[in-house]
């Protein structure tokens, strides 16, 4: 990382998939290694990866590639009518890049999306990974109470605001735009230590600036619709994730409480947790180099 901050991706652009939509994404590491597709939290972007797993990607020659969900950056806004209805638009992205099959990995709210993927295309994703992931919040595979349970009983009101809310929102982040670092500060001063100590280490918070002032940079009504979406059926079972799963989660986690997590793993075909001693929800993005040692074994003696 230099002086102005974190380095640039290795490329970034967008890719056209349905219904004359567009997802943009950012790169990392090597163009022809093996693929790992990073979902990024709720609210978050493209590039909400760790400088840590930069490094990795570079140094083990695998290629990360971060989406920006519908609503967020440069993708088009779009409300799926299920969180696996998004994994036909993943198949078009990847025949763009050029990726045969890949490794995933979802972050908090990116959780539900990386596990939509590996329940919809086995043959292509050989893994995937899950840092503090939500749960189910309906049907047989729902998880009870923590704070996702507000957006449930506010879902219809999620669902007729999301527009004008996420407009809203838009313009007030570009009024505090300048403003970013002390706000981020504040934000982390109100954590549990886990995330405080996170948040206050240099790297990470220039990496959460600049994913938040890039993504933003066009509009901000993803976070919204992440919501909605969690609050509906995902259109798919747990038990239909054949494909194996690495799970890890802070034990202090107040945001995705550990007991969802337990939860979500005991339900998977091929699923183990391994809790983060000490660590609240952003936990998982401070073991990125374990992350990626994992996720590349994964699925390895595959055909």
């Amino acid at each position: 990382m230099g002086s102005s901050g974190p380095s640039r991706p290795t490329l970034e652009g967008s890719v056209a998939v349905r219904e004359g939509r567009r997802l943009s994404f950012a790169e990392y590491g090597s163009p022809h290694g093996q693929a790992i597709v990073w979902m990024h939290g709720t609210p978050g972007a493209r590039r909400q990866i760790p400088l840590e797993a930069r490094a990795e990607a570079r140094r083990l020659g695998v290629r990360i590639i971060g989406i920006d969900r519908p609503g967020i950056g440069s993708s088009t806004p779009h409300l799926y009518p299920e969180v696996g209805d998004w994994t036909h638009d993943l198949v078009l992205l990847l025949d763009a890049l050029g990726v045969e099959d890949c490794r995933m990995v979802g972050l908090s709210g990116g959780g539900p999306y990386a596990l939509a993927a590996g329940a919809a295309l086995p043959d292509r994703v050989r893994g995937v990974g899950i840092l503090g992931g939500v749960a189910p919040t309906v049907g047989p595979d729902a998880a009870e109470g923590g704070p996702i349970r507000l957006a449930v009983r506010l879902a219809p009101l999620l669902s007729m605001g999301r527009v004008p809310v996420g407009v809203a929102l838009t313009g007030a982040i570009r009024v505090v735009r300048p403003l970013a670092g002390p706000i981020l500060d504040l934000y982390a001063a109100v954590q549990p230590p886990g995330d405080k100590n996170l948040l206050a280490r240099p790297e990470f918070k220039a990496m959460f600036l600049d994913d938040l002032l890039n993504g933003s940079r066009f509009q901000t009504s993803a976070p919204l619709t992440d919501l909605v979406l969690f609050t509906r059926d995902w259109g798919f079972a747990l038990a239909d994730v054949q494909v194996p799963v690495r799970w890890w989660h802070g034990d202090d986690d107040h945001i995705v409480p550990l007991r969802h997590g337990r939860h979500v793993v005991e339900r998977l075909p091929d699923a183990t947790l391994r809790v983060i001693g000490g660590e609240s929800h952003l936990g998982g993005l401070g073991i990125a180099t374990e992350v990626i040692a994992t996720l590349t074994a994964l699925g390895a003696g595959r055909g």
